[in-house]
């Protein structure tokens, strides 16, 4: 049985994706701030488990991955989901230093350092038809779209593309694939803040496929990259959003 780690698990995309991955007959480590009774209280599986942490945090990050080889061993995938918004919008030529470092240092440093600590571990894996394990990171439409009202978030997830490459160049040797999911307008706690905003949006035609995504929507192609369904591809981004990024007159 495969031992998943997915980070950010307690809700939207994480969520989703510890669902799809024990419905497949997976075993999950999954990580957020979000207590435990809680989050245990969602899956109600043997199969999962829980450390509760910081992404930010080194020391928390080093704590996850003990805990996941502790409780089911190996580790033959990874899933980067945890991310925030900044906590505030405001312009670009307001934001604070503040709010940039709190969300470089979760959506970015996070996934950056995490990734590093997990790769270490898939590395020792002995290889299946050529595979030590796969990396999924969550990035997002801001990572190539421009919006001035959340620059830090916009940063932070061009950061995680790039994550996404670095890494699929320095693991294809150990045979494993790193991609990434970009996805589009989702319905999670992040977006409820904007919902009147990207209904209107959506009603006027910014979507090809004219809703809002779900988690179970990214989820899928999270799974697709995971489950070996895709072993020669590496350094890719999916972009699961209705088709938003197409160039449209």
């Amino acid at each position: 049985m495969k031992h998943i780690i997915v980070s950010g698990c307690a809700r939207g995309i994480g969520e989703a994706a510890v669902r799809r991955f024990l419905a497949e007959g997976y075993k999950v480590t999954g990580m957020s701030r979000t207590d435990e009774e809680t989050v245990r209280a969602k899956f109600g599986s043997d199969n999962f488990t829980y450390h509760r942490g910081d992404l930010s945090v080194a020391s928390d990050r080093q704590a996850l991955v003990a805990h996941a080889l502790d409780t089911f061993g190996k580790i033959d995938g990874l899933v980067n989901v945890a991310g925030v918004a900044p906590r505030v919008r405001c312009d670009l030529l307001d934001m604070s230093e503040e709010s940039y470092d709190t969300v470089m240092d979760i959506n970015t440093k996070g996934t950056l350092f995490l990734t590093q600590a997990v790769a270490k571990e898939m590395i020792k894996n002995e290889p299946e038809n050529g595979i030590r394990g796969y990396i999924c990171n969550i990035s997002s439409l801001s990572a190539y779209t421009s919006s001035p009202n959340r620059g830090e978030y916009c940063i932070s997830k061009a950061g995680v593309s790039m994550i996404t490459k670095l890494f699929a160049d320095r693991l294809a040797e150990y045979g494993i694939p790193v991609n990434e999911v970009r996805p589009g307008i989702i319905a999670t706690d992040m977006t409820e803040k904007v919902k009147e905003k990207y209904d209107t949006l959506i009603d006027g035609g910014l979507l090809p496929i004219s809703r809002w995504g779900t988690p179970e929507d990214i989820s899928s192609a999270v799974f697709a990259l995971c489950s070996g369904a895709l072993p020669y591809m590496t350094g890719q981004s999916l972009d699961v959003d209705g088709g938003f990024h197409i160039r449209r007159l």
